[in-house]
């Protein structure tokens, strides 16, 4: 039996705390549980796959490192979100040097950009979900992050400002412009098949899980 189905009965605190204890194996539950946001978020950000998993394996090696730093006064997801958010908009910035997510409402809009081959991607989604995400990855960054996390992950709006710190009226203005902006194209026929866009799969999460495990310091 695989760590993740031996300990489903765990809530994250109760993980937290066995890691904190020395249980540092337990802490690919946490990752297992929450690679799907994660991915996600940094997707959001940085628009590149391989980038995206350096985000994640750099954000779940500062969440273990600042473990002791959880005071549990939010939901531990909101809290990795929030680290994964500042690792993914940290690289950005250094990379593109440019301004803070969330700066302006003006941004103009980014080039629609097309998706090349990829085997992974092209064996669990279809022609429209292509579409979707090439068209998700067009958007400004500052609503493409609030789409990825309310239609796609699936947050309620109050946890998605937590998770980005902005208001609830902020979320839902850039929600709002963000399904304009993709309901030209095709959000009207993407329907539920949105919540499929932007997998992180079995191959990829062992991965991950496997390279965070050789970077983390001892407890």
């Amino acid at each position: 039996m695989d760590v993740l189905a031996a300990n489903t009965a765990l809530s994250d605190g109760d993980v937290v705390h066995r890691v904190r204890a020395g249980d540092t194996a337990l802490f690919e539950v946490l990752m297992r549980r929450h690679n799907q946001r994660v991915y996600r978020v940094a997707r959001a950000v940085v628009k590149d796959e391989d980038e995206a998993e350096d985000v994640m394996q750099q954000a779940y090696v500062n969440a273990y490192t600042h473990l002791d730093q959880f005071g549990e006064r939010a939901q531990f997801s909101t809290w990795l979100t929030r680290i994964a958010l500042n690792e993914a908009l940290g690289r950005r910035r250094r990379a593109r040097d440019t301004q803070p997510l969330d700066t302006t409402d003006d941004a103009s809009m980014e080039p629609l950009t097309a998706i090349g081959p990829d085997p992974e991607r092209q064996a669990y989604a279809g022609e429209l979900g292509r579409l979707l995400e090439a068209s998700i990855d067009a958007l400004p960054a500052m609503y493409r992050l609030v789409f990825m996390l309310r239609d796609v992950e699936g947050l309620s709006t109050s946890e998605t400002a937590e998770c980005v710190g902005l208001g609830e009226e902020a979320v839902k203005t850039r929600l709002h412009r963000a399904r304009a902006f993709l309901r030209r194209e095709l959000f009207q026929r993407a329907g539920a098949g949105t919540a499929e866009a932007f997998q992180f799969h079995l191959s990829r999460c062992d991965r991950l899980v496997a390279a965070v495990f050789e970077t983390l310091p001892p407890r």
